[in-house]
């Protein structure tokens, strides 16, 4: 699906991710996990295409993801920012739909697929009239995850999506998005800094730091084999956090 291969990317005389090689499971949830700055997000850019690496590649289905092939390759791909990046002129319902319009689908599959993602992401459809600042923070998020979705990706990327939100509705998006993540089997990269959040939806997490690696594997494994004292440091400063988002991620 998602293939790095000796991957970095370097600003001025800031190197924002050291060569890095990984391989996304498919059909999985990944998160990339680190304090602010580590280069998770300047990861997760390199693989939507938005920024290109200083040297190595990026693959995506075994195709090189370059320049003139960042377009085409990008529409497997959907997007979630941490603040939703709604168009604020367009109404929730356009702001769904604006690739589809743009690739000429058809209205009435437009509406079936708008139809749908309402169902999955229990989104109100009355609330598709309106725009985004007559939306919740959390209902923001739920179109932009409509959104993203809205062309049937195979790969779901996402940054700090919940970051923004107050606890409440944080709580409720993290378990309809770990019931979406479950239910369409896609393959999705996260971006968190929050522990408790990757060990709640993770299958692989990437733990990172200043632009390197630290580990890579299950949640169990960063805790009970810590691959240096970085690791048990950062998840033990959420440790509380962590052992409430085991209890979650089991039930």
């Amino acid at each position: 699906m998602v293939e790095l291969q000796q991957v970095s990317k370097s600003y001025h005389t800031t190197v924002a991710l050291h060569p890095i090689d990984w391989s996304v499971p498919e059909g999985r949830t990944s998160m990339l996990l680190g304090p602010s700055g580590c280069g998770k997000s300047t990861l997760l850019r390199l693989i939507n295409g938005l920024i290109e690496p200083d040297k190595g590649s990026v693959q995506i289905d075994g195709k090189p993801l370059r320049p003139h092939t960042a377009v085409r390759l990008r529409r497997s791909m959907g997007y979630v920012i941490q603040d939703g990046g709604l168009f604020p002129h367009m109404t929730a319902r356009d702001n769904v739909t604006l690739m589809a319009r743009h690739l000429g689908w058809a209205p009435q599959r437009i509406e079936q697929r708008v139809a749908h993602l309402s169902q999955v992401t229990r989104f109100p459809a009355d609330g598709l009239s309106r725009f985004p600042v007559q939306l919740s923070g959390g209902q923001q998020q739920r179109v932009s995850l409509m959104r993203a979705l809205m062309l049937d990706p195979t790969l779901l990327l996402l940054d700090e999506p919940l970051g923004a939100l107050d606890p409440m509705i944080r709580f409720d998006l993290q378990n309809d998005l770990r019931d979406i993540f479950r239910s369409l089997r896609k393959t999705v990269i996260m971006v968190t800094h929050d522990v408790a959040e990757a060990v709640f939806f993770a299958d692989r997490i990437l733990l990172m730091r200043e632009g390197r690696v630290v580990q890579e594997g299950t949640a169990d494994e960063l805790i009970q084999s810590p691959a240096d004292a970085f690791v048990t440091q950062f998840i033990n400063a959420q440790r509380r956090d962590v052992d409430a988002a085991k209890t979650g991620a089991g039930s």
